[in-house]
């Protein structure tokens, strides 16, 4: 018997029933989420004073969550979206983003006319774009949760011929609010490369203030500490950032619900209890993000699929021993420098960074991390602090080469997502599975 099922009245029709069960598995959900809470720490430890430090600028979960279930919960009721046909979902979808769009660049005018020193009254100079910006906003609050039903029915879908479902439907259900998302504080011992805290910090933290918290916490506890910003969160529905970007957005959804698709397996519930689970979690949602996402603009939108991302150079071939020369321009091309890949040498500096922490030269790796910020910012990277946390943050990232740097967890992830034929096969092998070892034992035994 279904015990969703049970509690629901019997005189309801099937859809308004099929949307109330929904809200009730979401409901579920969010409250398992909000339960996963580390144990409460003795007063001096860390964990406790780090948060005394930041005790006025943590985000409000619990307004945020009522307030987003509620949202859902209304636009559940009405369902508009089970009346529409697949071409109007499609082409309602596309509108939004191009809505979101002139925001963005409205936005950007905006600021700009701010930061202009030649504009002696921004606030005068700024009126007409400002009421502009204000009703296509409105415009935006109006179409924001259809424009979500769609988003996430679309996923479902393509989640459900992956074989992820239960009961006729994805389990759990795709959930995902557009919304301001929070800060991150990431700590990192000094000496190691490690995220040993992360706190949920207020949306709407200028720079000022992120380095003056970073400032006090590394003076007080001798860490290395970062607030930055993120793209999504697996809160329940899902955070995501407002982004045009259709092909980030159909990743990013997939990406967060596989974070709940793992919440009650030990993958996702040891998540915050060592960092080998937590990077191993990451990597496989950022896998499924990627192919799950492709998948379902390929079937909705294919107009706005990129192309696949073209494979390395194969450095096995010899080069070619005939008799005809090269010509001027290809002579030049090799003598120019390489372009700079931002993944390659980031995977660079963090292997030269671990080499120098584990040597105990902590001054020097920490100078060496400033002057390598430097050569990215030139090269158009503008990162603003790259350090310990950094690394311990966009490490745990590591299903391409980059900050992870020659942590085994990453290709080890993409080795089983090779060996397995479909995107359930892959998650139902790791979901288990909780430290690097076990996953190079489900490897030996041929997992796949």
């Amino acid at each position: 018997m279904n015990p969703i099922r049970s509690i629901l009245p019997n005189k309801i029709t099937t859809p308004l029933r099929l949307s109330l069960q929904r809200c009730v598995l979401a409901l579920l959900l969010a409250v398992l989420l909000l339960t996963l809470t580390v144990d409460a720490q003795p007063p001096g430890s860390l964990d406790t004073q780090v948060r005394r430090l930041v005790a006025g600028q943590r985000f409000d979960f619990t307004s945020w969550e009522i307030q987003a279930l509620l949202g859902k919960l209304a636009h559940a009721l009405a369902a508009p979206q089970r009346y529409m046909t697949e071409p109007a979902r499609r082409d309602f979808f596309i509108d939004y983003l191009w809505l979101v769009v002139e925001i963005q660049r409205l936005d950007a005018e905006i600021q700009q006319v701010y930061v202009d020193p030649d504009v002696d009254d921004p606030d005068a100079a700024t009126v007409e774009l400002r009421a502009r910006l204000a009703a296509l906003r409105a415009q935006e609050g109006a179409r924001q949760w259809l424009a979500e039903a769609i988003l996430q029915e679309q996923t479902a879908t393509i989640l459900m011929d992956e074989g992820f479902g239960a009961l006729g439907r994805e389990f759990p259900p795709v959930s995902a609010h557009f919304t301001p998302l929070p800060l991150l504080l990431v700590v990192s011992p000094r000496d190691r490369i490690e995220n040993v805290l992360s706190l949920d910090l207020r949306h709407g933290l200028d720079v000022a203030q992120r380095e003056a918290i970073e400032a006090s916490t590394d003076a007080t506890q001798d860490v290395s500490s970062l607030v930055t910003g993120i793209g999504g969160l697996a809160a329940y529905p899902a955070m995501l950032l407002e982004s045009s970007s259709l092909n980030w957005v159909a990743e990013v959804t997939a990406h967060e619900w596989t974070h709940h698709y793992l919440t009650p397996r030990p993958l996702g519930w040891y998540y915050l209890d060592d960092p080998e689970t937590r990077t191993i979690n990451e990597t496989v949602a950022s896998i499924v993000g990627v192919e799950a996402g492709r998948k379902m603009v390929a079937r909705y939108y294919p107009e706005f699929l990129p192309p696949e991302p073209e494979p390395p150079p194969d450095e096995s071939l010899e080069d070619n021993d005939g008799d005809n020369d090269e010509d001027t321009d290809e002579q030049e091309a090799e003598d120019a420098p390489p372009p700079f890949d931002f993944r390659m040498e980031m995977r660079e500096t963090r292997i030269r960074v671990d080499e120098l922490l584990a040597q105990g030269r902590i001054e020097e790796a920490e100078a060496y991390m400033e002057a390598r910020r430097r050569d990215f910012v030139a090269n158009g990277y503008n990162i603003r602090k790259l350090n310990q946390a950094y690394f311990a943050f966009h490490g745990a990232y590591a299903d391409e080469p980059g900050a992870a740097g020659a942590d085994p967890i990453g290709p080890a992830v993409r080795e089983l997502r090779a060996r397995s034929p479909d995107l359930r096969t892959f998650v139902s092998q790791i979901a288990p599975i909780t430290t690097l070892a076990e996953l190079e034992m489900l490897l030996g035994e041929g997992g796949g």
